[in-house]
């Protein structure tokens, strides 16, 4: 897991811990900011309890320690580390531009063999306009890939779409390594705005930055899904 190694490493940890909720869709955790994670709940209830070690005892942790829950193997555990690295993360907003994933992956993929990991609300746009598209889901819907289709599928796409909750399911170095040939990018709330990520062959980083904390907050512990959470600004980063 170099890749969350790196990311902690570039982190600054002088910052208190102020608040955490752990909704059903999403996971906050506010530090410096506020930083977001999916809480990936059928994967979480296929796991064994307790799903979270001493819950209601996580505020006396330091950021650092929740920040390393990142490597657990309890989904939760780990949406949390995400959550907190980034909320750790200074976003400079001059460095990214306002376009979000669907966007991007239009732009990209148009005409040419697309693949995602993940299902996302925009797939039936996409499939009107590029040439091939391979959906990967770990949860498969209809017309969606097993897991174990990516070894195959990956390495022949000319664009390749990650879920930032490759991250917090330990797949993403493996994924990466199958895209090597492909424009590739990262998308969800999730998804760290770290250029941390360029230097494994992401092409680009697309997710959030919260601007209102406290609204966010209410709306993940109140069940919204990622386009119901309010007070965010949707961030893509591209590599230089």
């Amino acid at each position: 897991m170099k890749i969350l190694e790196d990311l902690l490493g570039s982190l600054d940890w002088d910052a208190p811990v102020r608040d955490i909720r752990q909704g059903v869709f999403h996971t906050g955790v506010l530090t410096r900011s506020c930083g977001l994670a999916a809480t990936l709940p059928k994967d979480a209830l296929r796991q064994k309890p307790p799903l979270v070690q001493h819950p209601g005892e996580l505020l006396l942790r330091s950021a650092r320690e929740l920040a390393h829950l990142v490597y657990s193997e309890s989904i939760l555990e780990a949406a949390i580390g995400m959550a907190t690295i980034n909320s750790l993360l200074e976003i400079d907003e001059t460095e990214c531009i306002e376009q979000n994933a669907a966007e991007l992956i239009l732009q990209k993929g148009e005409n040419r063999r697309v693949a995602i990991i993940g299902h996302f609300p925009f797939i039936p746009r996409l499939r009107e306009r590029v040439r091939d598209l391979w959906v990967i889901e770990k949860n498969p819907q209809e017309g969606d890939l097993q897991e174990m289709a990516a070894e195959q599928v990956l390495p022949m796409a000319d664009v390749v779409a990650i879920t930032g909750t490759a991250l917090t399911n330990h797949t993403l170095e493996s994924l990466l390594q199958l895209s090597t040939k492909a424009y590739t990018l990262l998308l969800g709330d999730t998804v760290p705005m770290s250029p941390v990520l360029f230097e494994y062959g992401v092409d680009a980083l697309c997710g959030s930055k919260v601007m209102d904390p406290a609204l966010a907050l209410n709306c993940l512990s109140q069940g919204a899904n990622f386009r119901q959470i309010k007070g965010l600004k949707r961030l893509t980063k591209l590599r230089s």
